[in-house]
């Protein structure tokens, strides 16, 4: 318990007692070495892959456990770290972007940490299209780092964009955004979707076989990883 204390005191973010308790397992799991959890198949319980009830509870207290890696996030790329006011627009944009679409703040969270660790100046990636921003988004607009042309600070508008990018989909190819890939992957009531729809976001979809670690020359630990992240592993 007083690690989690710990852990809650450094971040400028506030939650209550009672919401902190409930996910007191997740971080003691972390701060004792406990590895993330190796994830094959379908995404499926059956095949041993997490329920929604698995899942850390609430969406302020996942974005507080993963508020120190945003602080040092940059620092991979060699660019100005994330001040306090940029990781509050990031959390704002977050729940805005997640409240006008309809998804879930977690799994956009959990997709944020996966592809940029939360730097907000996180360098645009290339393969068949641009990926830039926040979440790597396909063809997106939004983005603080364009051909070396770095802002300091990030405006919360573009940070929105990066989130509204990777979530809706860009202006460019919004059958790419995180929203789509859950309703091509079986809609929001179902655990299983979500890691399908992560398999489909980073490869743009899932191998014949249903195999979700079958990255199809993407990440192949890229459904699992997310997984982890919803049930409150801290992944480097």
């Amino acid at each position: 318990m007083l690690l989690y204390l710990i852990v809650i005191a450094a971040a400028p973010l506030i939650i209550s007692a009672a919401a902190a308790a409930i996910d007191t397992r997740f971080v003691r799991r972390d701060f004792e070495g406990g590895a993330p959890v190796i994830y094959t198949g379908d995404g499926s319980i059956e095949a041993g892959w997490p329920s929604m009830d698995q899942w850390i509870s609430s969406f302020d207290v996942m974005f507080i456990l993963n508020a120190p890696a945003m602080r040092i996030s940059c620092e991979q790329w060699a660019v100005a770290v994330n001040s306090e006011d940029e990781i509050e627009n990031l959390r704002t944009a977050i729940t805005e972007v997640a409240d006008d679409i309809t998804l879930d703040p977690r799994m956009i969270l959990a997709v944020v940490m996966q592809e940029s660790r939360g730097c907000v100046r996180v360098p645009t990636s290339f393969g068949a299209v641009s990926n830039p921003g926040l979440m790597q988004s396909h063809a997106g607009q939004g983005t603080c780092n364009s051909d070396g042309v770095v802002q300091v600070p990030c405006p919360f508008e573009m940070i929105e964009e990066m989130i509204l990018d990777g979530s809706a989909g860009s202006s460019l190819a919004d059958t790419f955004g995180l929203k789509f890939a859950l309703q091509e992957a079986g809609g929001p009531a179902e655990a299983s979707s979500y890691y399908k729809a992560a398999r489909i976001y980073n490869s743009g979809s899932i191998a014949f076989s249903g195999l979700l670690e079958n990255g199809l020359g993407a990440t192949d630990s890229y459904a699992s990883d997310i997984a982890n992240r919803l049930t409150g592993a801290l992944i480097n």
